[in-house]
């Protein structure tokens, strides 16, 4: 059963999410709170899987307490559960599993129950969801939302080869095109650790599911040929956790 946790400043809008989502018999409430600093400290001792988020609290935003819970080496799942539908796009961008809009629909969160367990379901282990930050079958993420030129641009993340720096910019790389952004390459590995991307040198994430060949190099490094044709250092520091990844 999902261990679940509700952050809301309204006890009625609390009240009914807890009802519906203990109504589907999937879902375990672990707790509750009311604004960010009291949900901060209960899930300190708490092991949870999902929190359901307001956005607009009382002291704080909840995309705020998403983003700090994104910064833990494993966050639980995150679905907003709002009556404003003007942060969509913000939550996608915190990698949100869903986006419910009040008053709450009975099948509407069911649908959100069932794709919360469909995580679940293709992996050994339920419960934690994320006890393996590279458990490819637990993707959270299929598509990763990149700002560029004030547009957000979204990536299928089976189509990302590699994620770069170069010059003090991050570049996104395709198979058909390259982007230049200005996340920094640490905020996309936070972004993605739950995915086949994973980072091999200080200045490089690859997608392993794009590697093509494996050359050796000079002291005990590799070069990773990607199907894109683009060659990829891996750094020793790195070497150990990629051939463990890929069974070599």
């Amino acid at each position: 059963m999902l261990k679940a946790f509700i952050v809301d400043d309204e006890p009625l809008a609390r009240d009914e999410l807890s009802y519906l989502l203990k109504r589907s018999k999937q879902v375990e409430v672990a707790g509750e709170a009311d604004c960010v600093e009291a949900a901060l400290e209960k899930l300190k001792n708490l092991d949870i899987d999902v929190i359901f988020l307001d956005i607009q609290l009382a002291d704080e935003s909840g995309i705020e307490i998403a983003s700090k819970l994104n910064q833990l080496d494993y966050p639980p799942l995150i679905v907003f559960a709002t009556a404003f539908d003007e942060y969509a796009l913000k939550a996608f961008e915190l990698n949100a599993v869903d986006y419910l809009l009040k008053p709450m629909d009975e099948k509407r969160i069911r649908k959100t129950i069932d794709k919360l367990y469909k995580l679940a379901d293709s992996s050994e282990q339920n419960i934690p969801l994320l006890s393996n930050p590279h458990s490819f079958q637990n993707e959270r993420l299929e598509k990763l939302a990149v700002s560029i030129d004030e547009k957000i641009v979204l990536f299928h993340i089976n189509d990302i080869i590699y994620i770069g720096t170069q010059d003090g910019k991050t570049v996104v790389a395709t198979e058909k095109q390259k982007l230049w952004v200005n996340e920094p390459l640490v905020t996309f590995e936070r972004k993605l650790h739950n995915t086949s991307i994973i980072r091999v040198h200080r200045a490089f994430l690859v997608n392993i599911d794009a590697i093509r060949e494996i050359e050796p190099w000079f002291n005990s490094t590799y070069n990773l040929i990607m199907k894109s044709g683009d060659k990829v250092p891996v750094s020793r520091t790195y070497t150990k956790e990629l051939k463990q990844l890929l069974g070599i």
